[in-house]
């Protein structure tokens, strides 16, 4: 490859995107993923809906991935947040609409008509993408593949990697890549991920059930999303949004009635005639619907006499967070300090880093593609200068 060439290791979101602002800048530009095909993660999370963003102010955006955002990730979101994710896909030829939750969809839904459009811009632009390599590192300068065709050595001027992170293997994200680069890596860890339940024999009925109108409670960190039980555990956007206090071992308190106060659930159970079962007592007075009567009666034996404190605070016995590889995302990966203000590799000039293989995690809810889409711009468009700069 001459100097004027940039290579791109991913085709994810973050990888596609730094392709694109590389071919933009007028680079020829090469993508090299390891699977059949791309954007294969791309493409599972969007078989519900692909959620590409939340139409929220940028700064209220940024919170939510923490307190303590990493400086290249807050100026990669200031300069590519939700109103710049929106024009970029209604520029592919897909409207998006805003949902009640401000969540943001295709009106396709799906990810394949984007993903479509995209790779067919990518390769009007000019851009190669050759499937089944795999990246096996560095040879004497060069970036080294396994391929179809054998062991195969590139010499571009530049090099984003997008490499993913370390769930979903069968979809290409399997965390192999950190062997690399030793100690500029943290080890990978679960988020969003489902909570393990050892479950008793009785609450099999109730699997599939979803639980609305709670929250749960991890020390001064409140959930209000919903979930549902099933045959391993609890899953969904409540628990999925409390990964990080269940990786610190902080006790989960679920409220089964969180709009009412202790007294006034109280009152009411008092209220209910003492011939009537415990069920219909719960059912009746609080609206208690039979999956949460099962939880309550699962995590609560024996059930003491006064029911209120427990149906306000039940300790959820759990077995920790699912199995990474079930996990949508990771935590841990390439350290920022590994990298400078513009996503480079310090240990490697010329090589960029970009998506979830970075040491950042977020909830669900449109913030894991915004972060990958708006980290891959950044290091695509820094790439490309410091190509332009090689060849001055």
């Amino acid at each position: 490859m001459s100097q004027q060439e940039a290579l791109v290791i991913g085709a994810g979101p973050a990888g596609l995107m730094a392709a694109q602002e590389l071919a933009q800048a007028g680079l020829r530009v090469t993508i090299a993923e390891a699977m059949p095909s791309p954007g294969r993660k791309f493409l599972m999370a969007g078989k519900s809906g692909l959620n590409l963003t939340k139409d929220e102010p940028a700064s209220q955006f940024a919170s939510a991935y923490g307190a303590s955002l990493p400086p290249a990730l807050s100026a990669a979101l200031a300069d590519f947040g939700p109103k710049k994710v929106q024009a970029w896909a209604e520029a592919l030829g897909q409207e998006v609409f805003t949902g009640s939750s401000k969540r943001v969809f295709p009106k396709a839904m799906k990810a394949s008509p984007l993903l479509r459009a995209w790779l067919r811009a990518l390769e009007a632009q000019g851009v190669q993408l050759n499937t089944r390599w795999r990246w096996t590192g560095w040879d004497e300068g060069g970036v080294t593949f396994d391929t179809p065709d054998g062991a195969q050595t590139l010499n571009p001027a530049v090099t984003v990697l997008a490499l993913g992170g370390a769930s979903w293997a069968r979809l290409g994200s399997n965390g192999a890549w950190a062997a690399q680069f030793g100690d500029e890596c943290a080890p990978f860890a679960a988020t969003n991920a489902g909570l393990a339940v050892n479950w008793s024999a009785h609450m099999e009925r109730h699997f599939g059930q979803p639980i609305k109108g709670i929250s749960i409670h991890a020390g001064d960190e409140v959930s209000r999303g919903e979930f549902i039980i099933s045959s391993k555990g609890l899953e969904g956007g409540g628990i999925y949004a409390l990964s990080q206090a269940v990786r610190a071992a902080m006790p989960l308190l679920l409220d089964l009635a969180p709009d009412q106060p202790m007294g006034q659930v109280a009152a009411k159970l008092a209220m209910q005639p003492s011939k009537f079962s415990l069920s219909n007592r719960l059912r009746k007075a609080l609206g208690l619907t039979p999956a949460k009567i099962a939880l309550l009666q699962e995590w609560g034996r024996p059930l003491p006499k006064k029911l209120a404190p427990l149906i306000k605070n039940l300790p959820i016995h759990h077995a920790g967070l699912r199995p990474i590889d079930e996990a949508i995302s990771t935590a841990g990966g390439m350290l920022f300090g590994a990298l400078d203000e513009g996503l480079m590799l310090r240990a490697k000039p010329g090589v960029f880093a970009a998506g979830e293989m970075l040491d950042w995690e977020a909830p669900t809810g449109g913030y894991l593609i915004t972060g990958s889409l708006a980290t891959g711009r950044m290091a695509g468009q820094n790439a490309a200068r410091y190509a332009q700069g090689l060849a001055s």
